[in-house]
């Protein structure tokens, strides 16, 4: 992360490559081929980073921190795979996406795998408590994504809705990471609201800037300019614009989310559209208010290096490019 150490905990992230390396060990070298490819792709261990703090910010001693966020990134990994499948994206995190190297059979199994291999690990941790976190974070995340396909292309999508289908989607993930710190060190009743609550901030406001990259970005950061759009993906910058637009204007936006495939010129209606409505700041404010509520969910904690640290990740969540 740029501009943020984490040496304090890179023993323990270290030790998490590990885990991956152990449980992606089968008779199937696909599997492994698959999933490697998605995980060794340049990402920045956000959500396991988040639950090595969590818990060290909660006093925890133990060990089984380490497999609890090797799952975290196994899901998130089993998620993108399926994601990438969904939309036929072409690239992730600035290659091609593993559905274009490998197949959309190959991703969307292995996808499976992983989920399935997550469940495996936790059930031989036997902590109820940390396997409901996660299956609730999973069952939520599958009803996002769900949501997500059923309003495509529907201009009359508002901000609520999109609100609700990115925190399914992406921001419980987050909180879960958070929250499973709390479980694990056996300090939920005290801090588990309020890591959960502060990981659902960070995670809302990650999505956040992930839609304005769609409209300031390139393919060097791993999305071209308006592919969301491409997809039929309403994101927060265009809803905005829609819900202030002249009826001409959200008649033309209707006509080119339509389409099957885009041209330059439709593209730039639409990017005109956002930057004379000022959308995209408008969802940046909105990633900053979400960031800020995070670090007020931490005030329960005395200051310290880990409390810095969770604050640092927060504040990354906005500077990133990526």
């Amino acid at each position: 992360m740029q501009n943020i150490s984490f040496d304090y905990i890179e023993n323990d992230l270290r030790l998490v490559e590990d885990q991956f390396k152990i449980h992606l060990t089968t008779e199937t070298p696909l599997i492994r081929k698959v999933a490697e490819y998605v995980i060794s792709s340049g990402g920045k261990r956000i959500r396991p980073m988040l639950l090595i703090v969590s818990s060290k910010i909660c006093g925890y001693k133990g060990y089984n921190h380490i497999p609890l966020a090797a799952i975290i990134e196994f899901i998130h990994t089993a998620t993108l795979l399926h994601d990438d499948v969904v939309d036929n994206a072409p690239l992730r995190r600035g290659r091609s996406s593993a559905n274009m190297v490998f197949g959309n059979e190959a991703s969307v199994l292995v996808g499976d795998y992983l989920f399935a291999r997550s469940f495996k690990i936790l059930s031989s941790l036997g902590n109820m408590d940390v396997t409901r976190a996660y299956s609730e974070a999973t069952t939520l995340m599958a009803e996002g994504e769900v949501k997500e396909l059923v309003k495509t292309a529907d201009i009359k999508t508002t901000e609520d809705e999109y609100l609700d289908i990115i925190i399914k989607k992406t921001a419980v993930l987050f909180a879960c990471a958070s929250q499973v710190g709390a479980i694990v060190s056996s300090k939920n009743d005290e801090y588990g609201q309020n890591l959960y609550n502060y990981g659902l901030n960070i995670g809302i406001a990650f999505q956040l800037m992930d839609d304005t990259l769609d409209y300031i970005s390139d393919e060097e950061f791993g999305k071209f300019i308006g592919n969301d759009l491409k997809e039929g993906k309403l994101t927060l910058p265009l809803i905005h614009s829609i819900e202030r637009c002249l009826k001409e204007e959200k008649d033309m936006v209707s006509e080119i989310i339509y389409k099957k495939k885009l041209g330059k010129t439709d593209l730039k209606t639409v990017l005109k559209l956002v930057k004379n409505y000022d959308s995209i700041n408008y969802t940046i404010s909105k990633a900053k208010a979400a960031v800020s509520k995070a670090k007020d969910n931490l005030d329960v904690f005395p200051d310290s290096g880990y409390k810095k640290g969770l604050i640092d990740i927060a504040d990354y969540i906005i500077e990133r490019k990526l």
